[in-house]
């Protein structure tokens, strides 16, 4: 009988530059930016909590340390809001450093892709399953549903093998995707599962295997380590974690999931203004008020 593995770890690469959303980001990270209230980092980590993670890893680089000031402790802010009795934006602000949660941090000392950032990583993830979030990704499931990674942690629980967020794709947009293609496992609930053959890191459209596109959300065995480490650099002239998954299977199967939910493509200024928008007409404080002025707005 198989080992069942918990899934308590969780890793984020943050260590780029953020170059499509300059100026914004010659001074702050981009993960940083904020949809309506709260910054793009939280959402990921809002995420992995709900999936059962405790444990968060961010993998940084130079001009990232507002990310760890943002998850730590502030003192002063928490006092003055004692004071003026704002019981609620206290709870709000200490809820960022739950007491069930580890945070650690890594640099990544170059640009070397995503491949490059998950390894460094490694020495705090050990021999252990874990999973990626990219937060570029603003991934919202369904009303009323599980959010993306709690949904493939269920699935993971189960498999025990290493599990890809994927959606269906324009063809026109293949090279900004990995791609994927295989066979679908019919007893899987839903039909949403997919034991993956062929894997290809943002390939022509002519060339492309399918149109399923891997999105920002990975469960990974510990053996993926091993496969990057050995992976030349590949497309931009990075080692790219696309390679050395499809390396990993040759030795172990590694499954699509088709998720259910919105992906939001925040590292893009068109995604960003369209979760902002879509996120704020779901805000509790905010949401009425904005409906009606989107309803009054006058468009050309």
């Amino acid at each position: 009988m198989q080992k069942t593995t918990n899934l308590n770890k969780a890793v984020f690469p943050v260590a780029g530059l953020g170059t499509r959303f300059l100026p914004a980001t010659k001074a702050q990270p981009k993960e940083m930016l904020p949809v309506v209230d709260k910054p793009l980092i939280q959402y990921a980590v809002e995420e992995a909590h709900a999936a059962g993670i405790r444990h968060m890893i961010f993998v940084t680089g130079r001009n990232k340390r507002a990310i760890e000031d943002h998850f730590d402790t502030a003192y002063e802010l928490e006092n003055e809001l004692e004071v003026a009795q704002k019981f609620e934006l206290l709870a709000l602000v200490r809820s960022m450093q739950a007491d069930d949660m580890d945070f650690s941090y890594v640099r990544q000392p170059r640009s070397l892709g995503l491949g490059h950032a998950v390894l460094c990583a490694e020495h705090l993830v050990g021999n252990e399953a874990f999973a990626v979030l990219l937060a570029d990704d603003l991934m919202v499931g369904p009303t009323g549903g599980q959010a993306v990674l709690a949904q493939m942690a269920d699935q993971f629980r189960e498999l025990q093998q290493s599990l890809l967020a994927v959606q269906e794709v324009p063809l026109e947009q293949t090279r900004r995707y990995g791609i994927v293609a295989g066979d679908s496992v019919t007893d899987a609930p839903g039909n949403r599962l997919i034991k993956v053959r062929t894997m290809v890191e943002k390939p022509a459209p002519e060339l492309a295997p399918s149109r399923m596109g891997v999105a920002g959300r990975y469960i990974l065995t510990p053996a993926v380590f091993k496969h990057i480490r050995r992976q030349s650099s590949g497309v931009g002239g990075e080692i790219q974690l696309t390679d050395g998954i499809a390396s990993l299977m040759a030795e172990e199967s590694v499954y699509a999931f088709q998720y259910q939910g919105k992906r939001y493509d925040c590292g893009s200024k068109a995604g960003f203004l369209e979760a902002t928008v879509e996120l704020a007409l779901q805000h509790p404080e905010v949401g009425e008020h904005f409906r009606q002025y989107l309803n009054n707005l006058k468009l050309d």
